[in-house]
């Protein structure tokens, strides 16, 4: 897949798109004003030129599309692709949601990304050291709560499935020194 790179002004617009909020496009003044008053707040803080003119990219780039209405109103749609693409900045956001008590299972993350996929087993690791997970042996990694659905999606957006295990396991020998990071009873 070919990769963009995307400046803040395109990151937030592939997420308002991503997080489903229709955008029209309108050549009539008094309907786009009608329009932009309507649209979130996010979408108002893009300057309208700005907004057109990475339209017009991400549509060439076939990140989105578009589609007339009858009254001759375009809406904007993230394309597959497009969706792809978002969900790489919603990454930022994950976080896990720690539960109350311990159900004393361990989560352990392993993977061997080949050679050829370094920057997406680096971002992997980057990403798991900043959810607090503790590297266990250099390509695994430990955590005390259920994180199954934050792993599947790390593994989508960076495209390893193939290259990664998660399992869930009741015991552990040794395992005090991990209770001990994790200040677990």
């Amino acid at each position: 897949m070919k990769r963009f790179w995307f400046s803040p002004a395109k990151q937030k617009l592939a997420l308002l798109l991503l997080s489903g909020v229709v955008l029209y496009i309108e050549r009539s003044p008094a309907r786009q004003l009608k329009l932009i008053k309507k649209l979130p707040r996010a979408f108002r803080e893009i300057d309208r030129s700005v907004l057109l003119r990475i339209l017009r990219e991400f549509h060439r780039e076939r990140l989105v599309d578009f589609r007339v209405e009858k009254d001759g109103t375009a809406i904007v749609v993230l394309t597959e692709l497009g969706r792809k693409h978002a969900l790489r900045y919603k990454i930022d956001e994950l976080c896990i949601q720690i539960p109350i008590r311990w159900d004393k299972k361990w989560r352990i993350v392993l993977f061997d990304i080949p050679e050829k996929r370094k920057r997406a087993r680096e971002a992997l690791r980057d990403k798991l050291k900043e959810l607090g997970f503790l590297q266990f042996q250099k390509s695994a990694w430990v955590y005390p709560y259920p994180c199954k659905d934050v792993i599947d999606f790390i593994v989508e957006v960076f495209e390893i499935r193939p290259y990664v295990q998660y399992l869930e396991i009741d015991s552990m020998t040794n395992d005090a020194r991990l209770k001990l990071h994790f200040k677990l009873s």
